[in-house]
C-alpha cells in the first residue's frame, strides 16, 4: 500500500505537482481532527497548524515517519510532542527568504525616510514640513539613508544572503553577525564575541534570529546601551530575542533612534503593550513571511529523498 501524505488546506498547494511519487495524497483541515482513516499516514505537511491541535495529532498519528513544516522556524511542531527519535522533522527554510528580505528592506527604508511619521501627520491633517524641502545629506549621527549606512545583520542565514545584495546596491555597508565567523557571499561575518566592537558603529541592527533558549533576550539593556543614539533596531526573526521591557525603556528615553518590529513575544501584540506608544516605533503584525514560495518544490525534493531512503533537506 502506498504511504499516505497529508497536506494542509491552509495553503493552496498544487497537489498535482506531487503526483507520480508512489504516495497517496490527502488534504486535511489544520483546525479539525484528522479523520480516523488517515491516522496511518507516514508523511505530514504542516502550515499554520494550531499548537493544541498538533499536540492531539502527535498522540494519534502513530505511524508518522516524516514531518515537513513549511515554516522557517517550526516551533509549533517541536512543542507538540512528536517523537523526534522516530520522526524526521524538516523546516521550510528557504521558502520565506525573498518575502522576509523584502519586508526587512521596507522597514529599513521606512525608518530612514520616516514614512511612519509622515503618515501620522497625514492622519492629523498636518503638513510635516520638517521632513520635506531642503535637507542635509546624510548628516552625521542620524539614520536618514541606506547610502553609507552601517547595517549589522544578526543571524546571517539564507534571508540575510537574499537581503544583503539589495542593501549594498543602495550603498549600505553590510556586516554579519553569527555563531561562527567567516566570509559568506562576500560579506564579513563576525562571531558574537565581537558585539561590543560592532554595536557602537551600527546605524541599523537587523535581527533575523531563530527562537531558542540560546537566543532569548540576547538584545538586552547592556547591549542596547552600546548602540548609538540614532541607531534603529529591526526585528524580523523571533520576538523572544529581544528584552522588550529594555527596548521600550530605550525608546522612551531616546537612547536609540527607533525600532521596527515584526515579531513580538506575545502575538497579537496586547493592547497594553508599551510599543503602541513608544516614540519612533513601527509595529508590523508578523507580516514579513506568511507566504511560502514554491513549497511544492521543497516537498517534492524531500519526497524523492524520503522514498529513496536518503537524507532530507532542512532536517532539524
Amino acid at each position: 500500500m502506498a504511504p499516505k501524505l497529508l497536506y494542509p488546506t491552509s495553503l493552496a498547494i498544487d497537489a498535482g505537482l506531487l503526483e507520480g511519487f508512489g504516495v497517496s495524497l490527502h488534504s486535511y483541515d489544520v483546525k479539525e481532527p484528522i479523520p480516523d482513516n488517515l491516522l496511518d499516514a507516514e508523511i505530514l505537511i504542516t502550515w499554520t497548524n494550531p499548537v493544541p491541535r498538533l499536540k492531539e495529532e502527535a498522540k494519534r498519528l502513530t505511524k508518522l515517519r516524516w514531518i515537513q513544516s513549511l515554516a522557517a522556524g517550526p516551533n509549533d511542531v517541536l512543542s507538540a510532542g512528536f517523537d523526534s527519535s522516530k520522526i524526521t522533522i524538516c523546516t521550510g527554510s528557504g521558502l520565506h527568504d525573498h518575502t522576509v528580505a523584502e519586508h526587512t528592506l521596507a522597514l529599513l527604508l521606512n525608518a530612514a525616510r520616516r514614512f511612519y511619521e509622515m503618515r501620522d501627520h497625514q492622519l492629523e491633517g498636518k503638513w510635516p514640513g520638517h521632513l520635506g524641502g531642503p535637507q542635509p545629506d546624510r548628516p552625521k549621527g542620524k539614520f536618514t539613508s541606506l547610502q553609507g549606512a552601517n547595517i549589522l545583520v544578526w543571524g546571517f542565514g539564507n534571508i540575510a544572503k537574499t537581503l544583503t545584495p539589495w542593501l549594498t546596491a543602495l550603498g549600505a555597508n553590510v556586516t554579519g553577525l553569527a555563531r561562527s565567523a567567516g566570509v559568506r557571499n562576500g560579506v564579513e561575518v563576525y562571531g558574537e564575541d565581537k558585539l561590543q566592537e560592532l554595536l557602537p558603529k551600527t546605524d541599523a541592527l537587523v535581527m533575523i534570529l531563530p527562537g531558542s533558549d540560546a537566543t532569548k533576550h540576547v538584545l538586552n539593556t547592556e547591549r542596547l546601551k552600546l548602540l548609538p543614539e540614532h541607531a534603529w533596531v529591526v526585528n524580523v526573526g523571533r520576538g523572544s530575542s529581544i528584552d522588550e521591557a529594555a527596548l521600550a525603556e530605550a525608546l522612551d528615553k531616546g537612547s536609540i533612534g527607533g525600532a521596527a518590529l515584526d515579531v513580538f513575544e506575545t502575538e497579537p501584540l496586547p493592547s497594553d503593550s508599551r510599543f503602541w506608544k513608544t516614540p519612533n516605533t513601527i509595529v508590523s503584525p508578523h507580516a514579513a513571511g506568511g507566504r511560502p514560495q514554491n513549497p511544492e518544490a521543497l516537498i517534492a525534493y524531500n519526497l524523492r529523498k524520503f522514498l529513496a531512503g536518503q537524507e532530507l533537506k532542512n532536517i532539524i
